[in-house]
């Protein structure tokens, strides 16, 4: 429309929700038109009409008043808000039609001209309430709510420093000196009737003012909304502006392009704008890109976050343009050529065999014997469009066009009939799904060629022990938690006096937080001689284990064991259970189950430390920190007197498995930074997590058969750490002044 109108409508919406800024974001229903028409020519203006739309109600409600269901048409002289006269409607839809009738004999009433128009201060009383909710109920919209002008950016040619989003009636009436009430409102409070009848007439008295001199305003470009959705295709090499592109998510899997154009109805989306996202197996994931025409279409459709489509609400968010043309994007001239028939309807076809043809899918929607369930492919061969893998080889995917949506719908319920020996799937697709699903398959291959593994030019170790190995070691599973070295050595019983010095070692747990440092269950224990373990696992298993501390008990499993295999559990590794011969062939197999630890590490790598100089001598370093492969630390004796064992037999208590160790080695990190040297020399033991005084450090070595002397504490502020959990070191001057010293790093406890 170039030339300037006759009429123009001032309308003005509300809701029965917020006004304002806000109108139209709550989706609440539209429940008033207060509209006035202003001679253009003539500069006149005519009467100020209200119409009153009923909300819906509930069928109950209804059945309560079934005179409500005829429309009633009330004209009266005076009333409490002002207009001139009142229309009542009991729907949306009656009520615009109503509105289209009135509007039309208005007009024909005036015999000065025919061309009318909407004038509306802003762009959410047409964008956000009308076209939104009459496409929420499926109500087809009269042609004059398809055009109308926004009396803001009319105003703005004229005053070019007003910010457009600041505007409003009271602000555009103020300028150009027109008297005006302004009242104090809050913008989310429902808007008054009296309130939007006096909007209504200072937007008249604007129009006029526009229209005269010395402005000479021409209302002659209005605001267009676009009455379908245009599908198309897009290159990847066109250029989208990344403030035209939203995100929505949490679409119905069922939902097609022209379902996302109805939620933004009202909004103009640029052609070929709706792209569904598909995820890794091809399937729609219920998120869309939409790209539209202008930032300011991109602005009104985030206030539709949370809007609902169906019984879903619909998120919605910023995107990009880069977003947009990864999934909406192609370079194949044969998809352009298959998508450049307009109005057409794409169905996908997925699950072909690999041997269809297109005479075979021709004749599944056109079957020779069913001439009522026809459903003709559009173009004939040329409609149809099989997906390829870039050496040529089928996917079993294809898409069809059809000419209609009736078409369309007939060969929706041929849904998984049968095409050869394969049931087939179909649905309805895109033509942003048709450039996805075309970018996936022939970009690039779906498995690249990957280069030679490096597994083939390094030596090959093995992890598992050999299947030779002596089984002179017991493993007992299943001890109670409470269970001691004492309460198992005696269930053990007469096979106490065959276990090696040292060959107790019980494990601790770290497979969660709060069962760290706490028994597993399990114990590995060193035998004489494969036959004695091989006795002692057939007359002990499954035995009952009674603990001193506790009425716990449970029987205990135990199974033999070799010690190469003992040592790669202690590791953190795992044993297959055909690996070795048993001494029983059940589902237990060597009875060597994975460690309870998932991760099997020895030092956590979320740890970092500053490098500081070296604190112990590399001879002390490399005894107090062994290597990996080294397992059994240096023993610990028992007191002399003890019941089993003799006073000058030593008993170890590994708990190295499971608990890592300190994050570094103390010849690079120095967790012990201090601006003096120590007071004497002497090994150093750590014992993270420990709460112990002096006398309590004390008793803790009384197990090493030392001269007790003084111990120092270092502090954690002389440490160098943050106070609070810091873990105590102790200074034991004896251990490194003997020559053949011993170090043991209580963080293994």
């Amino acid at each position: 429309m170039t030339a300037q109108v006759d009429y123009l409508v001032v309308l003005c919406a509300a809701t029965s929700g917020a006004g304002g800024e806000l109108l139209g974001s709550d989706e609440k229903e539209l429940v008033r038109l207060v509209w006035q028409q202003v001679d253009v020519n003539n500069k006149k203006l005519g009467k100020v009409n209200e119409l009153l739309i009923k909300p819906e109600v509930s069928d109950s409600i209804e059945a309560k008043e079934p005179e409500d269901v005829v429309t009633e048409i009330v004209e009266e002289e005076e009333n409490g808000s002002g207009a001139d006269c009142v229309f009542n409607a009991n729907s949306l839809e009656t009520a615009l039609n109503m509105f289209h009738l009135q509007l039309t004999n208005e007009v024909n009433s005036a015999g000065a001209g025919t061309s009318v128009c909407l004038c509306t201060d802003g762009q959410l009383h047409i964008r956000q309430v009308v076209h939104p909710e009459a496409a929420s109920k499926n109500i087809l919209i009269p042609e004059c709510f398809y055009s109308f002008f926004d009396l803001q950016k009319e105003f703005k040619t004229h005053f070019p420093s007003s910010n457009l989003k600041a505007l409003d009636v009271y602000t555009m009436a103020e300028s150009l000196s027109i008297p005006a009430e302004v009242g104090t409102r809050d913008p989310s409070d429902t808007l008054p009737p009296e309130v939007a009848v006096q909007q209504v007439q200072i937007m008249a008295n604007i129009v006029l003012t526009l229209l005269s001199e010395p402005l000479c305003h021409t209302f002659s470009n209005p605001e267009r909304v676009n009455e379908k959705f245009e599908t198309g295709t897009c290159s990847k090499m066109e250029k989208v502006n990344d403030n035209t592109v939203i995100r929505a998510r949490g679409l119905p899997w069922q939902s097609s392009d022209q379902d996302i154009a109805r939620f933004f109805s009202g909004l103009n989306i640029a052609k070929g704008g709706a792209a569904l996202c598909l995820n890794a197996q091809g399937r729609r994931n219920g998120e869309a890109l939409v790209r539209f025409i202008s930032e300011e279409h991109r602005d009104l459709a985030l206030l539709r976050h949370k809007h609902h489509m169906g019984n879903r609400y619909i998120e919605v968010y910023k995107a990009t343009g880069e977003d947009f043309l990864k999934i909406a994007g192609g370079t194949s001239n044969e998809v352009a050529m298959f998508l450049s028939r307009e109005d057409q309807i794409i169905v996908r076809m997925r699950g072909l065999p690999f041997t269809a043809t297109l005479e075979q899918v021709l004749a599944f929607f056109s079957p020779a014997d069913a001439l009522n369930d026809t459903c003709p492919v559009s173009g004939g061969k040329e409609g149809i469009l099989f997906v390829r893998y870039p050496d040529g080889r089928p996917t079993g995917d294809a898409f069809v066009l059809f000419a209609c949506d009736e078409h369309a719908q007939c060969a929706l319920r041929k849904h998984k009939e049968i095409l050869g020996r394969r049931y087939i799937e179909l649905f309805k697709s895109t033509a942003a799904e048709v450039q996805q699903v075309l970018n996936r398959y022939s970009s690039a291959p779906l498995i690249p060629v990957a280069p030679a593994p490096l597994l083939s030019v390094l030596p090959t170790v093995s992890l598992l022990p050999p299947p030779v190995s002596v089984r002179d070691c017991l493993r007992l599973r299943g001890l109670p938690y409470t269970a001691s070295i004492e309460d198992i050595l005696t269930f053990l019983g007469e096979f106490t006096q065959d276990i090696r010095p040292q060959g107790v070692h019980m494990v601790l747990n770290q497979q969660s937080v709060c069962c760290q440092g706490r028994p597993s269950g399990d114990c590995f224990i060193q035998m004489t001689s494969a036959e004695r373990a091989l006795s002692a696992s057939q007359q002990l298993h499954k035995h009952v284990m009674s603990c001193q501390r506790g009425p716990n008990s449970r029987y205990v499993e135990v199974f033999p064991c070799s010690a190469e295999e003992m040592g790669l559990v202690l590791m953190g590794g795992s044993l297959s259970h055909t690996h070795a011969l048993t001494h029983t062939r059940n589902r237990s197999g060597t009875g060597l189950s994975p460690p309870p630890c998932k991760s099997r590490r020895l030092s956590p790598p979320s740890y970092s430390f500053t490098p500081t100089p070296t604190i112990l001598p590399t001879d002390a370093a490399a005894a107090l920190y062994p290597p990996l492969g080294q397992v059994l630390l240096a023993p610990r004796p028992l007191h002399p007197g003890h019941a089993y064992y003799p006073s000058s037999a030593q008993l170890y208590m590994n708990y190295t498995a499971y608990y890592p160790s300190p994050p570094g080695s103390p010849t690079t990190v120095g967790f012990f930074p201090s601006p003096s040297a120590l007071s004497m020399p002497g090994g150093l033991v750590r014992m993270p997590g420990l709460t112990y005084n002096s006398k309590d450090l004390i008793n803790a070595m009384q197990g090493y058969q030392t001269p007790v002397e003084p111990l120092s504490l270092l502090s954690s502020s002389l440490m160098g750490q943050s106070g609070g959990g810091d873990p105590p070191v102790v200074s034991l001057p004896s251990l490194v002044s003997k020559p053949a010293a011993q170090y043991l790093d209580l963080s293994l406890l």
